[in-house]
């Protein structure tokens, strides 16, 4: 092998870029020529590829959001898109692809995968809801910013004896809900993996009241069955209670990526390097038990996600 080609897909989490950096400076030290893809699938069948080398990649480690931009594609679905980037990978010759992206972007290289392109997934998302591997790339630096927005949140709740209610985005997973939640001191904690019992929130929250605590921060995660607006409206109407909502949105996505996220992004796009030169193909890296590691691709994506519950249990009774 001896010319790769990288691109971003899907949403854009905190620490694409160093895992773009590792991948590009991997690649050249070990012989290979890179050639980025911007705008990820859409980019791919439009064609905008250029070759990169140390340069491209400076001073974009502590950066967020990616250098190579991304998009959802709805062309790469349909056959036409999809032989339109089969096209392109041949026309530049590109012999293996690195994908860093969640679980659409990683469903995608499955495809490419199937029509016989050779391919590394890196898990790329704030969601964490990626089987393969106990951390995604984004995930640490959007619950550090959730909690400093908790923080800030708890401050004006406590001086108006108010509950907020603080919606964080994870799609159908709830970890950053869990973990931000958990070392946010929460008083309660809703995520999608568990039926919310509406009686047992207003209850929790009005026995709280009696004991003296006036002021509640509820982390509820997007994928919860019911609206953050109906949530707030129910306690308000069910309780008495002064309820606010905020929902965070796309600032948990951006700022520059924690250290945790820079070093896994950098010893996964790594491997990613090593498995290609290798000979070894159609992997999903990821990160066990503090160690690299890379499984088949479409085993990766049928295993069991790892649940966090516990962590969950462990908050309820803190915050009593």
């Amino acid at each position: 092998m001896k010319r790769i080609g990288l691109l971003t897909s899907g949403g854009d989490a905190p620490g694409m870029n160093a895992a773009i950096r590792a991948v590009v400076r991997g690649a050249i030290y070990n012989g290979l020529e890179v050639f980025g893809i911007e705008r990820g699938f859409d980019g791919l069948i439009a064609g905008e590829i250029f070759e990169m080398d140390r340069k491209s990649v400076s001073d974009i480690i502590h950066r967020g959001g990616t250098v190579l931009k991304t998009a959802r594609s709805t062309q790469f679905m349909e056959e036409q898109g999809f032989r339109m980037a089969l096209n392109m990978l041949e026309s530049f010759q590109i012999e293996g692809l690195v994908i860093i992206g969640g679980n659409g972007s990683l469903h995608g290289a499955l495809d490419l995968v199937k029509a016989g392109v050779k391919v590394i997934g890196l898990p790329g998302t704030i969601d964490n809801d990626l089987p393969f591997t106990d951390e995604t790339i984004g995930f640490d630096t959007s619950v550090n910013t959730v909690l400093s927005a908790v923080g800030k949140i708890r401050d004006t709740s406590h001086s108006h004896d108010r509950t907020t209610v603080v919606e964080v985005m994870g799609r159908e997973c709830g970890d950053i809900a869990i973990v931000a939640g958990l070392t946010g001191g929460a008083e309660m904690i809703l995520i999608p993996e568990r039926t919310v019992d509406m009686n047992a929130v207003c209850r929790t929250l009005v026995e709280n009241r009696n004991n003296g605590k006036m002021s509640s921060i509820i982390i509820k995660a997007e994928g919860v069955d019911i609206t953050t607006a109906e949530l707030e409206q129910t306690i308000r109407e069910k309780t008495g209670l002064d309820t606010k909502m905020v929902i965070l949105g796309y600032v948990q996505r951006g700022g520059s990526p924690t250290a945790r996220d820079r070093m896994l992004a950098s010893v996964m796009g790594y491997e990613a390097v090593r498995l290609l030169i290798s000979g070894e193909y159609n992997k999903a890296v990821g990160f066990r038990n503090n160690d690299v590691v890379s499984y088949d691709l479409q085993e990766a994506m049928q295993m069991k996600k790892k649940s966090l519950l516990p962590l969950s249990d462990i908050s309820d009774i803190l915050s009593k």
